[in-house]
């Protein structure tokens, strides 16, 4: 997908585009990775833009890092979800 990052498909989709952008350099958490390499974070967010419009979503979609167990997450390498496709509510519930 990119220097910095790699992309593929979630195994559990939670949206008909559900698309995980990762760095390829280890970081726990987007915080970590915004204060070690600003420019891997911005690869991460400019991949996502292209996922959801090569998805054909017009530039509509869900970015989310989920930092920290107690919020949902699991994998603790730092990574983007993409998701696009059907219409989000907010707040959750």
């Amino acid at each position: 997908a990119g220097e910095r990052v790699v992309a593929f498909r979630d195994i559990d989709p939670k949206a008909p585009t559900h698309v995980l952008v990762i760095s390829r350099e280890h970081h726990e958490n987007v915080t970590a990775l915004a204060a070690a390499d600003p420019a891997g974070l911005a690869e991460m967010v400019a991949v996502a833009d292209l996922i959801a419009g090569a998805e054909g979503h017009g530039g509509q979609y869900r970015l989310v890092f989920n930092t920290g167990a107690s919020v949902g997450q699991s994998v603790f390498h730092v990574h983007a979800h993409v998701l696009a496709g059907r219409a989000f509510t907010w707040p959750p519930g």
